[in-house]
């Protein structure tokens, strides 16, 4: 090829690069494809049976304001992780062991002011509305001493909630991995499938009426609408 037919240097170079980025796109695409479904198009397999959390969320949006103005309610389907941690007896627990029973989980530590001051008001949400249908599951993180947790409950008179830790802290852990927790306390409202219903950041009056009431209408089956 002569040099009045070759083609310009640049014009080569352009076309290379042009094919280089054609090819790192396609791989990502693959990726995606390969995690998602082909051409992400699959959907994830919890959103048929976290759907119904999504429209429990919906349905008790009038009810979030208040004293629970700050839970953020789910609008796509997610399923929690089956988190692990001990009960009092050191026995393993997960998640998967409330299956059947809407559950508000609330991981606190001793060293965080604001869990402490919200303990309490868990206790009561407990006393009031814990039963057959509904459990409010506390996990402490404490990473030193495990009697101080204990000592703090018994302290402040808290005797209603059954006790549950995890020394790792990793149930904080996946839970931030998730995008469901960004600091403490985090707490969890979860359907007895297992799937999320709202999430909150920072503490609640969770024994005030704007709790009980949220509480209430969300384990409610039968119930279509939600006042205030």
């Amino acid at each position: 090829m002569n040099e009045l037919s070759a083609e310009p240097y640049y014009k080569v170079r352009r076309r290379k690069i042009g094919a280089i980025v054609l090819g790192c796109a396609l791989l990502g695409l693959a990726a995606v494809g390969a995690v998602y479904g082909i051409g992400g198009l699959r959907s994830n397999p919890a959103d048929a049976a976290c759907r119904h959390a999504v429209e429990t969320a919906a349905r008790i949006k009038p009810l979030v304001h208040g004293e629970v103005a700050a839970l953020a309610l789910a609008t796509r389907p997610f399923r929690v992780p089956d988190l692990a941690f001990k009960d009092a007896q050191s026995h393993d627990r997960t998640l998967a062991d409330w299956r059947g029973r809407a559950i508000l989980l609330n991981l606190w530590a001793t060293w965080c002011v604001p869990c402490r001051r919200e303990m309490p008001a868990l206790d009561a949400l407990q006393a009031a509305v814990g039963g057959a249908k509904f459990q409010v599951v506390a996990v402490n993180i404490d990473q030193r001493d495990a009697q101080k947790p204990l000592a703090f409950l018994k302290a402040v008179g808290v005797t209603h909630l059954a006790y549950y830790s995890d020394e790792s802290a990793q149930v904080f852990e996946t839970l931030k991995t998730a995008g469901k927790a960004f600091g403490m306390p985090t707490t969890l409202l979860i359907d007895p499938r297992g799937c999320e219903i709202g999430d909150m950041a920072g503490p609640a009056e969770w024994s005030s009426d704007d709790g009980i009431k949220l509480v209430r209408a969300m384990i409610a089956d039968d119930t279509k609408t939600v006042t205030r």
